[in-house]
């Protein structure tokens, strides 16, 4: 593991590890989640991840956060009615205001004693805010893990990403505006 300085310049907030905001969110899945095909509905899973998400961006942040985006969320198997979902979320990445939250989704049958499966995983961007809705400096991550370490430093690819696919539109956009 490495160590890692404060990110963004003038950020004098002690470090916290990994572990200090990491959180789980469980709850049975019940008839109204269900979309028409009579699995729980990709909506009401995706509110447990942000819901998840905001907590851990709280707790890391010490306040109010919300949520600036959201990556790759993705589906790997249905969820069913009955089924006990467990949101896993940690604080993979942070910049002077910004948290990347990552979220692993995993499910069980309520009533059998099978392991539970993951069935999603998404990247969400939170913004620290004050209570006047103004952004805040975050303490920065500290990675606990060599797990964490790599988790940080693929949430920095992600973030340069982020930012060179927005930069590209924006430079489109100021091409081509609207014909």
């Amino acid at each position: 593991m490495t160590d890692h300085a404060p990110i963004g310049a003038g950020n004098e907030l002690p470090g916290k590890p990994t572990a200090a905001s990491r959180t789980t969110l469980s709850t049975i899945m019940t008839a109204g989640d269900t979309n028409l095909l009579g699995t729980v509905h990709g909506g009401v899973i995706m509110k447990l991840v942000d819901d998840a998400a905001g907590a851990v961006a709280g707790r890391h942040s010490g306040g109010p956060a919300v949520t600036a985006s959201m990556d790759e969320m993705v589906f790997l198997e249905p969820v069913r009615v009955g089924d006990l979902v467990h949101v896993h979320a940690q604080c993979n990445w942070t910049g002077r205001t910004s948290m990347e939250i990552g979220v692993r989704v995993m499910a069980e049958r309520w009533n059998e004693s099978t392991p539970a499966q993951q069935v999603g995983s998404a990247y969400l961007v939170f913004a620290a805010v004050d209570a006047d809705g103004k952004p805040r400096t975050v303490p920065p991550v500290v990675p606990d893990s060599e797990r964490n370490e790599r988790r940080f430093q693929e949430a920095q690819i992600r973030r340069t990403h982020r930012l060179a696919r927005r930069r590209a539109i924006r430079e489109l956009r100021e091409q081509r505006p609207d014909e």
